[in-house]
């Protein structure tokens, strides 16, 4: 099997997992999977420069791995999105929750202490 042959499995089957984004303890696995996928597909879109690889517009082939690509690009950004938003939910529960235990920490208060010199 030639390499756009295997470039053109490797992304649809990305595309096919991208569907999909689990939430949760299922997330890490999901996103671990994602890299392997695109290390793999580096790896041969690297050896497909190597060759001198030339896109095709004309060819059917080529067109498809280019409809694919701009597919995976964009489940890719709304999977980076949803990450970024619960990274960001996980640091406003941490400042809510240190909040709550400390509300007093933020206040800036410059009592000093009374002395009577009188006996």
């Amino acid at each position: 099997m030639d390499n756009t042959q295997q470039l053109l499995q490797i992304s649809a089957k990305l595309l096919k997992h991208l569907t999909n984004i689990p939430k949760g303890e299922e997330r890490s696995e999901f996103i671990d999977e994602i890299n392997d996928m695109l290390d793999e597909r580096g790896t041969i879109v690297e050896k497909l420069r190597q060759e001198g690889f030339q896109m095709d517009p004309t060819n059917k082939l080529h067109t498809t791995l280019v409809e694919l690509d701009s597919g995976i690009r964009a489940r890719l950004d709304d999977t980076m999105k949803l990450v970024k938003q619960d990274m960001k939910d996980l640091q406003q529960s941490k400042k809510h929750e240190k909040q709550y235990m400390n509300p007093y920490a933020s206040v800036q208060v410059m009592d000093g202490m009374y002395y009577d010199k009188k006996k």
